[in-house]
């Protein structure tokens, strides 16, 4: 390969993420400097918070620029090194965007330069051992704090993050009720991953099935999607209930502001905590989150699933299954296979 395929951002979204949003380019492959390594891209992660990097507004990362390749995590492989911990061959995990080939360092992007190790797939290292698994495990244990006989309710359930968040919950001894969009993720999220119960929102009145489901109320609500969703649960807090906010994908492609919940006295009068995070305040704790789920995963006790798409022409599209809930657990596309 003798230029670099990238998908570079050409204009920014109003409403739906689509490939009119991405311009394809290919350039000179680039060459590392001193301390720098020449990576060529295997896989690329797809999560919702991209849709938020295409915006042009500060967050907890500058916004992708017009012109720049479209940011996303990825597992590559070191072509050429310049840096004394890696050598050629080695597999890494990095913030590498839509593009075959990219300089890394071990400071790149969100989550640096950092080797796979021995053995670990790639698609473990960027589902449930990744930014997503983290997701899942601080937010569900930090915040919130789960215990043995509790009612988790977790929306989004058959996502990357859900799903994860929903096991760890089980695993922690608690009833645990999945939201997720069709017969067929309900069926994963029963079957497969053991929820106690499912709430499809495509087909049932949330509300109503959230005072089937949880006879006991709900003292822990993972929150992937907020709106109406959100509203619901906040119908059916225990006391002392926390509701942790992880994301709103049912707003991320709105054109208009979306109402928020009209019942947030409910937090007053059930003395209950909701609260938000983003995982980047937690990588000095990484290894302790993936110690524990990679110890639940050899257990047989948490399971993942990977919607793996293939071919770098599909990359644009690959980003819209997210919100057209197309994909089942975490979303991933192949490039290429290592050398």
């Amino acid at each position: 390969m003798n230029t670099n395929r990238q998908w570079l951002l050409a204009k920014r979204p109003f409403g739906m993420v689509g490939e009119e949003n991405f311009e394809y380019a290919e350039n000179p492959i680039p060459e590392p400097g001193e301390g720098e390594v020449l990576v060529r891209n295997l896989y690329l992660s797809f999560d919702p918070t991209q849709r938020g990097w295409m915006e042009d507004r500060e967050s907890y990362m500058p916004p992708v620029q017009i012109g720049e390749p479209m940011r996303a995590g990825s597992i590559g492989q070191v072509t050429e090194s310049n840096h004394p911990d890696f050598n050629v061959g080695d597999l890494v995990q990095t913030t590498g965007g839509w593009q075959d080939f990219f300089i890394a360092s071990p400071d790149t992007g969100l989550l640096g330069l950092t080797r796979v190790p021995e053995g670990v797939p790639a698609d473990m290292m960027l589902s449930v051992l990744g930014v997503t698994g983290l997701t899942a495990y601080f937010g569900l244990l930090d915040l919130g704090e789960p215990k043995e006989g509790e009612t988790v309710l977790v929306s989004g359930a058959a996502g990357a993050t859900g799903s994860v968040a929903g096991q760890i919950a089980r695993i922690k001894g608690c009833r645990v009720v999945g939201i997720a969009g069709g017969p067929e993720k309900c069926a994963w999220l029963k079957d497969v991953a053991k929820f106690d119960d499912v709430i499809d929102y495509k087909n049932e009145d949330v509300d109503a099935r959230i005072a089937e489901t949880c006879p006991n109320k709900v003292d822990v609500f993972f929150d992937n999607v907020g709106g109406d969703i959100l509203e619901a649960a906040l119908n059916h807090i225990n006391m002392r209930a926390r509701v942790v906010l992880c994301g709103g994908i049912s707003a991320y492609n709105a054109t208009e502001p979306v109402p928020g919940p009209v019942n947030l006295m409910n937090l007053v009068i059930m003395r209950a905590r909701m609260e938000g995070f983003i995982v980047i305040d937690y990588m000095d704790r990484a290894q302790e989150a993936i110690t524990d789920l990679l110890g639940w995963i050899q257990a047989g006790e948490l399971i993942y699933q990977v919607d793996m798409q293939e071919g770098f022409e599909n990359i644009p599209a690959t980003l819209n299954r997210l919100f057209t809930g197309q994909n089942l657990g975490k979303q991933l596309l192949k490039i290429a296979d290592p050398s």
